[in-house]
């Protein structure tokens, strides 16, 4: 699969064409629509699936070197009125905090990173590692190969947990059975 052909198949999906078209108004630098909802959507039109099916939410990556809480609050107020109309779930999150709140909520550490594709290569697995900006660049360290092939393998990331990719993979593996796991 090439970079035009990801695009196509994640673009399929309503919700993602409609938060990339909206994202610049939230005035957020270093914005991405990462992970979840651009691979499932292409495992979706793989399966023939509808493009929606099992996305359980669409994460949105920005990078602001204002760690206050506050500051991200209101970014995520922000996002929460502009996508209010598209009844999905969607998670918004500045990757200059990430470090700050991970460790207490999933037990192990995570190094600061500094912009948002440092946050999409720290995801559990290659096929998560993908994101598309409001302006049409993807970023996609792995490539697409993964997503192309349903393969779930182990991104051996600082943050890597056994637990949490065992968590994610078997979510996945129940929406869509035609996956590889491939065992950490």
């Amino acid at each position: 699969m090439d970079e035009a052909r990801f695009i196509g198949l994640a673009l399929a999906n309503e919700v993602n064409r409609e938060i990339l078209k909206r994202l610049p108004s939230l005035g957020l630098a270093d914005v991405w629509l990462v992970s979840g909802s651009l691979f499932q959507t292409v495992w979706n039109a793989q399966t023939g699936r509808p493009s929606a099916y099992g996305i359980k939410d669409y994460d949105i990556f920005y990078f602001d070197a204002d760690t206050n809480w506050e500051a991200e609050d209101a970014a995520i107020r922000r996002c929460t009125e502009v996508f209010a109309d598209l009844r999905a779930e969607i998670e918004l999150r500045n990757q200059a905090r990430v470090h700050i709140w991970y460790e207490e909520k999933f037990g192990t550490s995570y190094p600061p990173l500094h912009s948002s594709c440092e946050g999409i290569d720290r995801f559990l697995a290659p096929a998560c590692m993908v994101g598309i900006s409001p302006d049409g660049r993807v970023y996609a360290p792995h490539g697409f190969s993964d997503i192309e092939s349903m393969i779930i393998r182990p991104n051996r990331a600082p943050n890597f947990s056994v637990e949490r990719y065992a968590e994610k993979a078997a979510r996945w593996q129940e929406k869509w059975p035609e996956l590889t796991v491939i065992a950490p």
